[in-house]
């Protein structure tokens, strides 16, 4: 079991310098840096007020659903950090691009791929059409945080396992 866990740990490493490192160019680096902000926390409690203060229903309970969801995915995503203390990649790993006024705190799970999904999954679920456009949205904003040198993949794995379980079962408990 030690031995599967080292090859998925050296995998993981790999993979995530080739996104880090090998990828980086002049256009992802402006939009990525930019994107990135949707999965945040402002973005994402901003966005859905607007939805929910303006919009006819069934928008209003979406953004409800969705703003409940961020509210409760927000609790497994710090125990987490705090049962799991890991070392954001670009502390760890020698040569890892990063940008201006990088996250300090733990990496894993990634709290922008959690939100993005948590916030996305209602809006997915209530108007099926929108997947073409919110789900590659939420994977760019979970890629982003890779290629940004902030989480490894494992974290953005974490993200959007946790943001779409809360976002599912805040649905289903909808009432």
């Amino acid at each position: 079991m030690r031995h599967l866990f080292m090859k998925l740990h050296l995998w993981e490493r790999h993979l995530f310098k080739w996104i880090n490192g090998r990828m980086h160019n002049r256009f992802l680096n402006f939009w990525l840096f930019y994107l990135t902000h949707l999965g945040g926390a402002t973005s994402t409690i901003v966005i859905n007020i607007l939805i929910w203060a303006f919009a006819p229903q069934p928008w209003r309970t979406a953004s409800l659903q969705t703003m409940t969801a961020l509210a409760v995915s927000h609790l497994p995503v710090a125990i987490a950090k705090k049962l799991y203390p890991r070392m954001r990649p670009y502390l760890a790993l020698p040569d890892t691009n990063t940008f201006r006024n990088p996250l300090k705190d733990h990496s894993f799970p990634s709290g922008h791929t959690t939100a993005i999904f948590a916030s996305t999954v209602p809006y997915m679920v209530a108007f099926p059409a929108l997947t073409v456009i919110l789900l590659p949205l939420a994977c760019i904003v979970g890629f982003s945080r890779i290629y940004l040198g902030l989480h490894y993949p494992s974290d953005v794995f974490a993200g959007l396992v946790i943001g779409t379980s809360v976002a599912a079962g805040t649905i289903a408990l909808w009432i």
